[in-house]
């Protein structure tokens, strides 16, 4: 496989702490240069990339000749304007969640990738996980037999007002920060969309959203869902048939929050655990955008997806004002 000669696009936390260092131990990947005006911030990147080019500014990396692709982990008010700018640079993208903070922000992200033929997705790495991939197999393969419910719960705390997650201007909120997780699982198990949201309960903080109660109809399923960015730190995700239940217990934060497991229990008197340790879904995920660039392979998560979860995003705001 070629390299995929990688450049991240400002020195956030996220990309220092996450997804430089699993852009830098993929498989196909090289982390070649950083924008960023601040030494200091480019520091913590050169301890585990010493050979990492820096430029002053996001301009000066999108002209660099030598890198094939951006990592965008920038406030999120600033993706589309910088996706865009990648891709008529000729750069691949990998763009932080969300992409966009409306459904139709995606267009003009989807025409400029369609116009230059590049490779533009988002940060979804939860569907690169093999937990996600089996619990999709068990839908799909009716271990649950028909599908009823499912619940979705995330949620962790974090009040600091000077966090981008807590300031509307940049995007902020539990829905941009988490939602796109809570709405995003269901659609990516189960190939549904939601018909309709009855009902969406939202506590509001200075302009962001900070808990949201979500109840949506899928058509053969009902669900309901909770994100809070001011709640003690909680995930899980269960799928509710009427011949099984299937239990993911760490679905988003894999390794961090705790161990990924599926807990299957079954009308006929079943039970089983499939333990998922040690993996790296960022790793994985920047090994599936490599592989999509240097050989043309599919990537699992296309923006038609992305855009589709940011339609369930904006459907629960419409209903969380009636």
């Amino acid at each position: 496989m070629t390299h995929v000669r990688w450049g991240v696009l400002g020195a956030s936390n996220f990309a220092r702490q996450q997804m430089a260092p699993a852009i830098h131990a993929a498989k196909g990947a090289e982390l070649a240069a950083l924008a960023t005006s601040s030494p200091e911030k480019a520091d913590g990147f050169r301890a585990f990339a010493p050979e990492l080019r820096v430029h002053e500014g996001y301009d000066a990396l999108l002209e660099d000749g030598e890198i094939d692709a951006v990592y965008i982990p920038l406030p999120n008010h600033l993706h589309v304007e910088w996706a865009i700018k990648a891709l008529e640079a000729g750069k691949h993208v990998l763009c932080e969640k969300p992409l966009g903070l409306k459904a139709a922000d995606f267009d003009p992200v989807i025409d400029a990738r369609d116009r230059t033929g590049l490779l533009c997705a988002e940060g979804f790495m939860i569907a690169h996980h093999p937990q996600m991939h089996r619990a999709r197999e068990l839908v799909i393969d009716g271990a649950l037999g028909d599908l009823r419910h499912v619940t979705v719960a995330f949620s962790f705390f974090n009040d600091d007002p000077d966090n981008i997650r807590n300031q509307a201007g940049a995007g902020g909120g539990a829905m941009p920060d988490i939602g796109v997780y809570a709405c995003g699982v269901v659609r990516l198990l189960t190939g549904a969309e939601p018909e309709a949201i009855p009902y969406a309960g939202i506590d509001w903080d200075n302009g962001v959203d900070t808990k949201v109660c979500v109840d949506a109809d899928f058509g053969t399923f009902t669900y309901s869902g909770m994100v809070s960015t001011r709640m003690a730190p909680r995930q899980e995700v269960v799928l509710h048939g009427d011949k099984g239940v299937l239990r993911l217990t760490c679905p988003f934060n894999a390794g961090v929050y705790d161990q990924a497991e599926l807990h299957l229990e079954t009308t006929v008197g079943t039970r089983s655990v499939e333990r998922f340790p040690n993996v790296n879904h960022y790793v994985l995920q920047v090994e599936a955008f490599c592989r999509s660039v240097s050989e043309g392979a599919d990537y699992p998560c296309p923006l038609e997806f992305s855009r589709g979860t940011q339609r369930m995003i904006d459907m629960v705001y419409d209903a969380g004002k009636r």
